[in-house]
């Protein structure tokens, strides 16, 4: 057996990165993910595309 499980991907998340948060952040990542359904990864994500998305064209 392969080493490596699980299913193959398109795009494979091979990058990390760590950040430091405050209380009051940890919460609000918190309450998004019990509101959305969501991991806090995929929480993270769509904060990068929606500022990405703002400050493309300027």
């Amino acid at each position: 057996m392969s080493p490596r499980t699980g299913r193959p991907t398109k795009d494979p998340k091979n990058n990390q990165y760590r950040i430091r948060l405050s209380d009051r952040e940890v919460e609000l990542l918190e309450f998004c993910c019990e509101k959305t359904g969501l991991s806090k990864s995929d929480i993270v994500r769509k904060g990068i595309e929606k500022v990405y998305e703002e400050v493309k064209d300027r």
